[in-house]
Protein backbone atom coordinates (compact mmCIF):
# COMPACT_ATOMS: atom_id res chain seq x y z
CA UNK A 1 0.00 0.00 0.00
CA UNK A 2 2.79 2.43 1.18
CA UNK A 3 5.00 3.26 -1.70
CA UNK A 4 8.84 2.88 -1.11
CA UNK A 5 11.29 5.95 -1.87
CA UNK A 6 14.79 5.80 -1.02
CA UNK A 7 18.02 8.59 -0.86
CA UNK A 8 18.08 8.65 -5.05
CA UNK A 9 14.21 9.26 -4.51
CA UNK A 10 13.49 11.21 -1.74
CA UNK A 11 13.41 14.44 -2.51
CA UNK A 12 10.09 13.51 -5.10
CA UNK A 13 8.21 12.69 -1.63
CA UNK A 14 9.95 15.97 -0.04
CA UNK A 15 8.40 17.72 -2.92
CA UNK A 16 4.84 16.32 -3.12
CA UNK A 17 4.23 16.52 0.58
CA UNK A 18 4.73 20.32 -0.30
CA UNK A 19 2.52 20.37 -3.26
CA UNK A 20 -0.29 19.07 -1.74
CA UNK A 21 -1.01 22.39 0.22
CA UNK A 22 -0.44 25.27 -2.23
CA UNK A 23 -2.85 25.00 -4.68
CA UNK A 24 -5.86 24.16 -2.57
CA UNK A 25 -4.57 27.29 -0.54
CA UNK A 26 -4.49 29.82 -3.28
CA UNK A 27 -7.39 29.35 -4.12
CA UNK A 28 -8.77 29.59 -0.21
CA UNK A 29 -7.02 32.86 -0.02
CA UNK A 30 -9.32 34.07 -2.60
CA UNK A 31 -12.04 33.28 -1.42
CA UNK A 32 -11.70 34.39 2.11
CA UNK A 33 -10.27 37.75 1.02
CA UNK A 34 -13.49 38.76 -0.49
CA UNK A 35 -15.12 37.20 2.46
CA UNK A 36 -13.13 39.17 5.12
CA UNK A 37 -13.17 42.61 2.86
CA UNK A 38 -17.30 42.25 3.44
CA UNK A 39 -17.26 41.67 6.65
CA UNK A 40 -15.19 44.89 6.90
CA UNK A 41 -17.16 46.58 5.08
CA UNK A 42 -20.44 45.56 5.65
CA UNK A 43 -20.24 44.08 9.64
CA UNK A 44 -23.32 42.06 11.37
CA UNK A 45 -25.02 41.85 7.78
CA UNK A 46 -22.23 40.14 6.13
CA UNK A 47 -21.76 37.45 9.05
CA UNK A 48 -25.59 36.79 9.09
CA UNK A 49 -24.83 36.27 5.18
CA UNK A 50 -22.54 33.92 5.21
CA UNK A 51 -23.85 32.10 8.00
CA UNK A 52 -27.14 31.68 5.90
CA UNK A 53 -25.01 30.75 2.81
CA UNK A 54 -22.66 28.05 4.29
CA UNK A 55 -24.55 26.74 7.25
CA UNK A 56 -27.88 26.99 5.95
CA UNK A 57 -28.83 28.98 9.33
CA UNK A 58 -30.69 32.34 9.89
CA UNK A 59 -29.44 33.95 13.10
CA UNK A 60 -30.94 36.83 15.13
CA UNK A 61 -28.45 36.42 17.87
CA UNK A 62 -24.83 35.29 17.39
CA UNK A 63 -23.89 34.60 20.91
CA UNK A 64 -25.63 31.43 22.97
CA UNK A 65 -27.45 32.34 26.33
CA UNK A 66 -26.27 30.20 29.28
CA UNK A 67 -29.79 28.34 29.15
CA UNK A 68 -28.79 27.23 25.55
CA UNK A 69 -25.08 26.12 26.64
CA UNK A 70 -26.24 24.17 29.79
CA UNK A 71 -28.94 22.59 27.85
CA UNK A 72 -26.40 21.39 25.05
CA UNK A 73 -24.09 20.32 27.98
CA UNK A 74 -26.89 17.86 29.42
CA UNK A 75 -26.68 15.93 26.18
CA UNK A 76 -23.21 15.20 26.74
CA UNK A 77 -22.48 11.89 28.61
CA UNK A 78 -21.30 12.19 31.85
CA UNK A 79 -18.30 9.12 30.79
CA UNK A 80 -17.03 11.16 28.35
CA UNK A 81 -17.48 14.50 30.58
CA UNK A 82 -15.39 12.60 33.45
CA UNK A 83 -12.62 11.88 30.91
CA UNK A 84 -12.41 15.44 29.40
CA UNK A 85 -12.30 16.62 33.09
CA UNK A 86 -8.95 14.12 33.92
CA UNK A 87 -7.62 15.48 30.60
CA UNK A 88 -7.87 18.85 31.07
CA UNK A 89 -6.38 18.21 34.78
CA UNK A 90 -3.46 16.69 33.24
CA UNK A 91 -2.89 19.32 30.64
CA UNK A 92 -3.34 22.09 33.05
CA UNK A 93 -0.25 20.39 34.95
CA UNK A 94 1.89 20.26 32.02
CA UNK A 95 1.25 23.62 30.95
CA UNK A 96 1.48 25.38 34.66
CA UNK A 97 5.57 24.22 34.66
CA UNK A 98 5.71 27.19 31.30
CA UNK A 99 4.67 30.21 33.14
CA UNK A 100 7.25 33.14 32.47
CA UNK A 101 8.41 36.07 35.54
CA UNK A 102 8.76 39.62 35.29
CA UNK A 103 12.06 40.57 36.19
CA UNK A 104 13.72 43.68 37.30
CA UNK A 105 17.75 44.96 37.49
CA UNK A 106 18.72 47.43 39.32
CA UNK A 107 22.24 49.34 40.04
CA UNK A 108 23.35 52.49 40.66
CA UNK A 109 20.38 54.23 39.75
CA UNK A 110 19.19 52.76 36.93
CA UNK A 111 16.29 50.35 37.06
CA UNK A 112 15.73 48.13 33.86
CA UNK A 113 12.60 45.29 33.60
CA UNK A 114 10.47 42.91 31.39
CA UNK A 115 7.03 42.40 32.48
CA UNK A 116 5.49 39.47 31.34
CA UNK A 117 1.33 40.02 30.62
CA UNK A 118 -1.21 38.53 29.01
CA UNK A 119 -3.28 38.83 25.98
CA UNK A 120 -6.52 40.56 27.18
CA UNK A 121 -8.65 39.09 24.21
CA UNK A 122 -8.44 35.81 22.50
CA UNK A 123 -10.93 34.45 20.09
CA UNK A 124 -10.32 30.90 19.24
CA UNK A 125 -11.94 29.04 16.23
CA UNK A 126 -13.68 25.43 16.80
CA UNK A 127 -14.19 23.14 13.77
CA UNK A 128 -18.30 22.04 14.02
CA UNK A 129 -18.96 19.54 10.85
CA UNK A 130 -17.11 15.86 10.94
CA UNK A 131 -14.00 17.61 12.25
CA UNK A 132 -15.43 18.60 15.88
CA UNK A 133 -13.00 18.06 18.33
CA UNK A 134 -13.47 18.95 22.10
CA UNK A 135 -9.65 17.86 22.56
CA UNK A 136 -8.61 21.52 20.91
CA UNK A 137 -10.93 23.49 22.87
CA UNK A 138 -8.79 22.04 25.90
CA UNK A 139 -5.70 22.39 24.39
CA UNK A 140 -6.45 25.99 23.69
CA UNK A 141 -8.31 27.51 26.33
CA UNK A 142 -5.96 26.01 29.36
CA UNK A 143 -3.20 27.43 28.26
CA UNK A 144 -4.59 30.72 27.96
CA UNK A 145 -6.11 30.71 31.02
CA UNK A 146 -2.93 29.96 32.94
CA UNK A 147 -1.44 32.89 31.05
CA UNK A 148 -4.24 34.77 32.33
CA UNK A 149 -5.89 35.70 29.52
CA UNK A 150 -9.17 37.92 30.60
CA UNK A 151 -11.61 37.07 28.18
CA UNK A 152 -11.88 33.71 25.65
CA UNK A 153 -14.70 33.99 22.89
CA UNK A 154 -15.49 30.66 21.12
CA UNK A 155 -16.46 30.73 17.61
CA UNK A 156 -17.83 27.81 15.92
CA UNK A 157 -20.45 27.05 12.91
CA UNK A 158 -24.18 26.85 13.85
CA UNK A 159 -26.00 23.87 13.16
CA UNK A 160 -29.80 23.00 12.12
CA UNK A 161 -29.78 20.08 14.74
CA UNK A 162 -28.05 21.71 17.17
CA UNK A 163 -24.42 22.22 18.57
CA UNK A 164 -22.04 19.75 19.07
CA UNK A 165 -22.59 18.67 23.30
CA UNK A 166 -19.18 17.70 22.96
CA UNK A 167 -17.97 21.01 22.37
CA UNK A 168 -20.15 22.64 24.72
CA UNK A 169 -19.14 20.36 27.50
CA UNK A 170 -15.49 21.10 27.06
CA UNK A 171 -16.32 24.92 26.66
CA UNK A 172 -17.79 24.67 29.97
CA UNK A 173 -15.28 22.56 31.85
CA UNK A 174 -12.36 25.03 30.52
CA UNK A 175 -14.54 28.36 31.75
CA UNK A 176 -15.04 30.20 28.54
CA UNK A 177 -16.47 33.00 28.48
CA UNK A 178 -18.69 33.51 25.25
CA UNK A 179 -19.61 31.31 22.70
CA UNK A 180 -20.51 32.66 19.44
CA UNK A 181 -22.48 31.08 16.74
CA UNK A 182 -19.94 32.01 13.90
CA UNK A 183 -18.21 29.37 11.49
CA UNK A 184 -16.11 29.86 8.35
CA UNK A 185 -13.74 33.03 7.28
CA UNK A 186 -16.45 35.22 8.07
CA UNK A 187 -15.59 34.09 11.99
CA UNK A 188 -12.08 35.31 11.48
CA UNK A 189 -12.95 37.98 10.20
CA UNK A 190 -15.43 38.87 12.82
CA UNK A 191 -12.85 38.56 15.49
CA UNK A 192 -9.88 39.96 13.43
CA UNK A 193 -11.59 43.22 12.99
CA UNK A 194 -14.83 43.63 15.14
CA UNK A 195 -18.71 43.91 14.24
CA UNK A 196 -21.06 46.34 15.67
CA UNK A 197 -22.10 42.93 18.17
CA UNK A 198 -18.75 40.89 18.34
CA UNK A 199 -15.93 42.75 19.94
CA UNK A 200 -12.44 42.62 18.17
CA UNK A 201 -9.81 40.25 19.39
CA UNK A 202 -6.57 40.46 20.12
CA UNK A 203 -5.61 36.75 19.32
CA UNK A 204 -7.39 34.18 16.75
CA UNK A 205 -6.28 30.66 17.96
CA UNK A 206 -7.47 27.19 16.96
CA UNK A 207 -7.65 24.64 13.45
CA UNK A 208 -9.82 24.83 10.66
CA UNK A 209 -11.07 23.93 6.86
CA UNK A 210 -8.38 25.48 4.62
CA UNK A 211 -10.87 28.86 4.21
CA UNK A 212 -10.34 29.16 8.38
CA UNK A 213 -6.63 28.56 7.59
CA UNK A 214 -6.74 30.97 5.06
CA UNK A 215 -8.74 33.56 6.39
CA UNK A 216 -6.31 33.42 9.35
CA UNK A 217 -3.26 34.46 7.09
CA UNK A 218 -4.85 37.20 5.65
CA UNK A 219 -5.69 39.04 9.02
CA UNK A 220 -1.92 38.41 10.66
CA UNK A 221 -1.24 41.79 11.53
CA UNK A 222 -4.46 43.32 12.79
CA UNK A 223 -4.49 40.26 15.15
CA UNK A 224 -1.59 37.64 16.21
CA UNK A 225 -2.48 34.08 15.00
CA UNK A 226 -1.11 30.88 16.65
CA UNK A 227 -0.22 29.09 13.37
CA UNK A 228 -1.26 28.19 9.89
CA UNK A 229 -1.80 24.62 10.41
CA UNK A 230 -1.51 22.26 7.21
CA UNK A 231 -3.20 18.76 7.16
CA UNK A 232 -1.65 16.67 10.14
CA UNK A 233 1.17 15.01 10.12
CA UNK A 234 3.01 11.88 11.26
CA UNK A 235 6.63 10.53 10.90
CA UNK A 236 7.75 7.12 12.77
CA UNK A 237 11.64 6.48 13.06
CA UNK A 238 11.61 2.85 13.57
CA UNK A 239 14.44 -0.03 13.36
CA UNK A 240 14.02 -3.94 12.74
CA UNK A 241 12.90 -4.10 16.97
CA UNK A 242 9.33 -1.90 15.86
CA UNK A 243 5.95 -3.83 16.08
CA UNK A 244 5.14 -3.80 12.31
CA UNK A 245 1.18 -3.97 14.22
CA UNK A 246 1.78 -0.61 15.99
CA UNK A 247 3.89 1.24 13.13
CA UNK A 248 0.43 0.56 10.86
CA UNK A 249 -1.95 1.24 13.59
CA UNK A 250 -0.08 4.62 13.99
CA UNK A 251 0.25 5.63 10.72
CA UNK A 252 -3.29 5.28 9.90
CA UNK A 253 -4.07 7.32 13.12
CA UNK A 254 -3.20 10.32 11.41
CA UNK A 255 -4.22 9.43 7.57
CA UNK A 256 -8.06 9.33 9.04
CA UNK A 257 -8.05 13.01 9.26
CA UNK A 258 -7.68 14.34 6.24
CA UNK A 259 -6.95 12.69 2.45
CA UNK A 260 -3.99 15.63 2.50
CA UNK A 261 -2.73 13.98 5.45
CA UNK A 262 0.29 12.43 5.45
CA UNK A 263 1.72 9.42 7.32
CA UNK A 264 5.94 8.55 6.82
CA UNK A 265 7.54 5.44 7.97
CA UNK A 266 11.52 5.76 8.10
CA UNK A 267 13.32 2.99 8.76
CA UNK A 268 16.61 0.81 7.85
CA UNK A 269 14.53 -2.72 7.65
CA UNK A 270 13.28 -3.46 4.58
CA UNK A 271 11.08 -6.31 6.64
CA UNK A 272 9.90 -4.17 8.59
CA UNK A 273 8.46 -2.10 5.95
CA UNK A 274 7.18 -5.49 4.57
CA UNK A 275 5.27 -6.64 7.27
CA UNK A 276 4.17 -2.77 7.92
CA UNK A 277 1.83 -3.37 4.86
CA UNK A 278 0.96 -6.16 5.53
CA UNK A 279 -0.49 -5.19 9.00
CA UNK A 280 -2.13 -1.72 6.74
CA UNK A 281 -4.25 -4.24 4.55
CA UNK A 282 -5.25 -6.24 7.54
CA UNK A 283 -6.33 -3.50 10.14
CA UNK A 284 -7.77 -1.00 7.73
CA UNK A 285 -11.04 -3.82 7.11
CA UNK A 286 -12.24 -2.57 10.23
CA UNK A 287 -11.98 1.56 10.06
CA UNK A 288 -15.02 3.36 9.83
CA UNK A 289 -12.97 5.96 7.73
CA UNK A 290 -10.60 3.39 5.45
CA UNK A 291 -11.76 5.59 2.27
CA UNK A 292 -10.10 8.60 3.81
CA UNK A 293 -7.55 6.40 4.90
CA UNK A 294 -6.64 5.04 1.54
CA UNK A 295 -6.66 7.69 -0.36
CA UNK A 296 -4.24 9.54 1.96
CA UNK A 297 -1.72 6.76 2.40
CA UNK A 298 -1.92 6.26 -1.24
CA UNK A 299 -1.40 9.53 -2.20
CA UNK A 300 0.84 11.07 0.62
CA UNK A 301 2.13 8.17 2.77
CA UNK A 302 5.36 6.66 2.04
CA UNK A 303 8.10 3.99 3.26
CA UNK A 304 11.90 5.89 3.22
CA UNK A 305 14.10 3.14 3.14
CA UNK A 306 17.72 4.47 4.75
CA UNK A 307 21.03 2.72 5.86
CA UNK A 308 20.97 3.37 9.50
CA UNK A 309 18.75 4.96 11.79
CA UNK A 310 20.46 7.68 12.10
CA UNK A 311 20.44 8.69 8.67
CA UNK A 312 16.43 7.85 8.97
CA UNK A 313 16.71 11.06 11.94
CA UNK A 314 18.27 13.19 9.38
CA UNK A 315 15.64 12.67 7.08
CA UNK A 316 12.81 13.19 9.89
CA UNK A 317 15.05 16.68 10.75
CA UNK A 318 14.91 17.68 7.16
CA UNK A 319 10.87 16.96 6.85
CA UNK A 320 10.58 18.49 10.11
CA UNK A 321 7.07 16.53 11.13
CA UNK A 322 4.09 17.64 13.33
CA UNK A 323 4.44 14.14 15.34
CA UNK A 324 7.02 12.09 14.97
CA UNK A 325 7.50 8.69 16.60
CA UNK A 326 10.66 6.84 17.77
CA UNK A 327 10.29 3.36 17.65
CA UNK A 328 13.82 2.53 18.14
CA UNK A 329 15.88 0.72 20.80
CA UNK A 330 17.10 3.07 23.67
CA UNK A 331 14.61 5.35 22.12
CA UNK A 332 16.25 7.91 24.85
CA UNK A 333 19.55 7.97 23.56
CA UNK A 334 18.46 9.15 20.14
CA UNK A 335 16.40 11.83 21.46
CA UNK A 336 18.84 14.32 20.88
CA UNK A 337 19.82 13.80 17.39
CA UNK A 338 16.23 15.34 16.72
CA UNK A 339 15.78 18.88 16.30
CA UNK A 340 12.84 19.49 14.29
CA UNK A 341 9.57 18.00 15.34
CA UNK A 342 6.56 19.16 17.01
CA UNK A 343 6.11 16.83 19.54
CA UNK A 344 8.11 13.53 20.22
CA UNK A 345 6.84 10.30 21.38
CA UNK A 346 9.00 7.52 22.18
CA UNK A 347 9.13 4.20 22.75
CA UNK A 348 5.98 1.37 21.80
CA UNK A 349 3.52 2.70 23.94
CA UNK A 350 3.49 6.30 23.46
CA UNK A 351 1.10 6.85 20.49
CA UNK A 352 0.53 10.01 18.74
CA UNK A 353 -3.31 10.25 20.38
CA UNK A 354 -2.03 9.79 23.60
CA UNK A 355 -0.57 13.35 23.11
CA UNK A 356 -4.06 14.38 21.39
CA UNK A 357 -6.27 13.52 24.18
CA UNK A 358 -4.31 12.73 27.54
CA UNK A 359 -0.84 13.07 28.45
CA UNK A 360 -1.14 16.90 28.59
CA UNK A 361 1.03 17.84 26.22
CA UNK A 362 -0.14 20.67 23.67
CA UNK A 363 -1.53 18.78 20.44
CA UNK A 364 -1.40 22.01 18.22
CA UNK A 365 1.45 21.74 16.68
CA UNK A 366 3.69 23.22 13.70
CA UNK A 367 2.94 21.10 10.86
CA UNK A 368 4.71 21.53 6.75
CA UNK A 369 7.96 21.98 7.68
CA UNK A 370 7.53 24.76 10.41
CA UNK A 371 9.00 22.67 13.81
CA UNK A 372 12.28 23.57 11.96
CA UNK A 373 11.47 27.77 13.18
CA UNK A 374 8.30 27.17 15.29
CA UNK A 375 6.90 25.83 18.59
CA UNK A 376 3.81 24.03 19.43
CA UNK A 377 0.94 26.01 21.48
CA UNK A 378 1.14 27.20 25.08
CA UNK A 379 1.31 29.68 27.96
CA UNK A 380 3.90 31.46 26.13
CA UNK A 381 1.66 32.04 23.05
CA UNK A 382 -0.97 33.66 25.55
CA UNK A 383 1.68 36.63 27.00
CA UNK A 384 3.16 39.02 25.75
CA UNK A 385 6.29 40.93 26.93
CA UNK A 386 7.07 44.61 27.89
CA UNK A 387 9.95 46.41 28.95
CA UNK A 388 11.36 49.29 31.10
CA UNK A 389 14.08 51.45 31.48
CA UNK A 390 14.81 54.03 34.10
CA UNK A 391 18.31 55.98 34.51
CA UNK A 392 18.46 58.65 37.01
CA UNK A 393 20.30 62.13 35.73
CA UNK A 394 23.45 61.35 36.58
CA UNK A 395 23.67 57.54 35.08
CA UNK A 396 22.13 59.32 31.82
CA UNK A 397 25.04 62.24 31.40
CA UNK A 398 27.67 59.13 32.12
CA UNK A 399 26.15 57.62 29.08
CA UNK A 400 25.16 60.81 26.76
CA UNK A 401 28.15 61.78 24.92
CA UNK A 402 28.13 57.72 23.51
CA UNK A 403 24.32 57.73 22.72
CA UNK A 404 24.85 60.76 20.86
CA UNK A 405 27.97 59.77 18.45
CA UNK A 406 25.36 56.81 17.70
CA UNK A 407 22.89 58.55 16.65
CA UNK A 408 24.67 60.83 14.61
CA UNK A 409 26.40 58.15 12.92
CA UNK A 410 23.17 57.40 11.81
CA UNK A 411 21.88 60.42 10.87
CA UNK A 412 18.94 60.73 13.37
CA UNK A 413 20.20 64.31 14.67
CA UNK A 414 16.63 64.65 16.38
CA UNK A 415 17.77 61.44 18.58
CA UNK A 416 20.79 62.96 19.60
CA UNK A 417 19.65 66.12 20.31
CA UNK A 418 16.83 64.34 22.33
CA UNK A 419 20.00 63.47 24.86
CA UNK A 420 21.63 67.20 24.28
CA UNK A 421 18.60 69.06 25.40
CA UNK A 422 18.45 67.63 29.02
CA UNK A 423 22.51 68.47 29.68
CA UNK A 424 22.75 72.14 27.37
CA UNK A 425 25.29 70.24 25.16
Amino acid sequence: MLKIYNKSNVKDLYKMLKNRIDEAFDEALKTAGAIIDDVKKNGDKAVKYYTKKFDGVDLEDFYMTDEEINQIYNKCPQDLIKIMEKAAQNIEEYHRKQTQNSYVITKDGIVMGQRVLPIERVAMYVPGGTAAYPSSMLMNVIPAKIAGVKEMSIFTPPKLNGMNPQIIAAAKICGVDKIIKIGGAQAIAAAAYGTETIQKADKVVGPGIVYVAAAKKLVYGAVDIDMIAGPSEILIVADKTANPKYIAADLMSQAEHDILASSILVTDSEELIKQVNIELEKQIKNLSRREIIEKSLTEYGGCILCGNINEAIEIANDIAPEHLELAVENCFEKLDLIKNAGSVFLGDYSPEPLGDYFAGTNHVLPTNGTARFSSPLGVDSFVKKSSFIYYSREKLEEVSDDIIKFAESEKLTAHANSIKTRFDL
